[in-house]
């Protein structure tokens, strides 16, 4: 594995660059960050939007690990590895609705919404169910460690981060006026992306206000590049503010309600913030988003994108007038993270300089990125 040299990306902005190449492009540098940043974070998985109902079940493949997210029968939303305790098999292969038990196909194996393992059938020999050498108590599905923010569904693979409230308490606090129900748009306000680059790529353009006025013309028709503002927390989430946001509405006046209970300043203000490592939010007065990202390899992303409204009845005009503008403005930045994907590929470039005005959320991924890699690097040399 190349052992890229990470210290001037540690270094003040005024001075620092960005990313070595390899960090882009290079099998072993990916399944380096794959443990240091995606294994051992608070990782978003999903939506729990995406299993709206009881017995509601969607296989997700997390950095080629098969995981099923479910909602068991009390309503709980969890997270288990999608495998059979019997030989491995995948249990389910497309979404669908768990009517009884989830069933092995290859031995019938069966287990409960909840995980527990339920039937095991023959297992002692014909017409025998039960065997001695077989403890159902010990053979339940693997859940993995799971918690719920802002609907998303974020899981932490290695099992000892810290707890989740204590690991984003910042974030949590910067949003707390934000912490009313949300009520996913439907069908009509999720789509998805995908992206031929490093999912890095899409964090660090997201981050940052500076490219609005050429690669978003529209939006900054009204927002302007002179409206936003930077949103800098190192070590955990940075992003960018704007001061003007505009409301669509319907040509009779009609427009999405407010979240209740937020304050003034948001009438017109609007916050999009990068939390680390892979889940990009927007909140605004009237909707919100979430754009979990799923690295699929060193050079694909997969964006999947979702809308939330204050209300759980909301008009499907003005919805659909919401997704398609967002679905603009995302597409628009797809021509952005592909060229720089390229662009690591031609041997000069040493990682960019960046603009010590413009740059700072993005400066403050490399260097969350950098520091993450060097832990686990440390300890990785320990344990040998």
């Amino acid at each position: 594995m190349p052992v890229t040299d990470l210290s001037p990306v540690n270094l003040p902005i005024q001075q620092a660059q960005g990313l070595p190449n390899a960090h882009y492009n290079d099998a072993a540098v990916f399944t380096e960050e794959k443990q240091a940043l995606l294994l051992t974070q608070w990782s978003g998985l999903a939506v729990a939007a995406d299993v709206a109902e009881p017995g509601d079940a969607v296989p997700v493949t997390f950095m080629d690990i098969p995981l099923l997210l479910i909602r068991d029968r009390q309503g709980t939303v969890r997270v288990f590895q999608n495998t059979c305790r019997h030989r491995g098999m995948i249990l389910v292969e497309a979404p669908r609705k768990i009517e009884g038990a989830i069933r092995c196909p290859y031995h019938s194996w069966c287990y409960s919404t909840e995980g527990k393992l339920v039937s095991t059938p023959h297992v002692g020999g014909p017409g025998q169910n039960t065997h001695d050498g077989i403890d159902r108590a010990l053979l339940g599905l693997i859940e993995v460690r799971s918690h719920i923010w802002r609907d998303v569904v974020w899981i932490n693979i290695s099992g000892d981060a810290p707890p989740f409230d204590a690991a984003m308490k910042d974030v949590i606090s910067r949003w707390a006026e934000f912490d009313v129900p949300l009520f996913h748009g439907g069908e009509d306000s999720r789509f998805q992306l995908k992206l031929d680059c490093n999912w890095k790529l899409a964090v660090e353009n997201y981050c940052e206000s500076y490219h609005l006025p050429w690669v978003h013309p529209g939006l900054n028709s009204y927002s302007r590049l002179e409206d936003h503002y930077h949103i800098e927390h190192p070590g955990s989430f940075s992003g960018q503010g704007t001061l003007v946001y505009r409301q669509i509405q319907a040509s009779d006046g009609t427009r999405f309600p407010d979240f209740v209970g937020l304050n003034d300043a948001w009438d017109k203000a609007a916050e999009y913030i990068a939390v680390y490592p892979n889940v990009l939010m927007g909140v605004h007065r009237d909707h919100a988003f979430v754009i979990v990202l799923l690295p699929d390899g060193p050079a694909k992303t997969i964006e999947n994108i979702h809308i939330y409204y204050a209300a759980d009845q909301s008009d499907a005009a003005l919805r659909a007038r919401n997704t398609a503008q967002w679905k603009e403005v995302f597409a628009e930045d797809v021509f952005v993270v592909e060229g720089m994907q390229r662009g690591r590929n031609a041997p000069g470039f040493d990682g960019g300089r960046f603009s010590p005005a413009m740059d700072g959320p993005t400066h403050l991924f490399h260097s969350w990125v950098a520091e993450q890699v060097q832990i686990h690097r440390t300890q990785t040399k320990l344990s040998e």
